[in-house]
C-alpha cells in the first residue's frame, strides 16, 4: 500500500435538501448539502447525471460555469437553473472569502 497523507476526516450532521422542478427546457433534480465544510459553499449534486460542484450565490451568477458543470445545453437553460440556485444558495461571507 502506498503512503498517503490525510488532509481531513470530519463528520457533521448536515442539512440536505432535495428539489425537483421542470421548465420549458427540461426537468431538474438536485440534492443540496448545506455544510460547515468547504468555506460555506453547499455541495450541489445533479441527481440525473451525478455531476456535482461546490456552489455559492456568486457562483450561481456565472452562467458559463453552470453550463459547463451541469452540462446545460443553452444559455437560456443556464439562466433558469441560475434563477433557481439564487433562491437557495448562500452568499459567501467575508470570513469565508478570506480563508479561500
Amino acid at each position: 500500500m502506498s503512503f498517503y497523507e490525510r488532509l481531513y476526516d470530519e463528520s457533521e450532521k448536515a442539512k440536505v435538501r432535495f428539489v425537483g422542478f421542470i421548465s420549458e427546457y427540461g426537468r431538474y433534480d438536485f440534492g443540496i448539502v448545506y455544510t460547515n465544510m468547504f468555506f460555506g459553499k453547499p455541495l450541489v449534486v445533479c441527481m440525473q447525471t451525478g455531476r456535482s460542484s461546490l456552489l455559492s450565490l456568486e457562483d450561481a451568477e456565472n452562467l458559463k460555469y453552470l453550463q459547463k458543470i451541469f452540462n446545460l445545453r443553452s444559455k437560456e437553460e443556464a439562466e433558469e437553473v441560475s434563477t433557481f440556485f439564487k433562491s437557495c444558495l448562500p452568499a459567501l461571507t467575508h470570513e469565508a472569502e478570506a480563508e479561500y
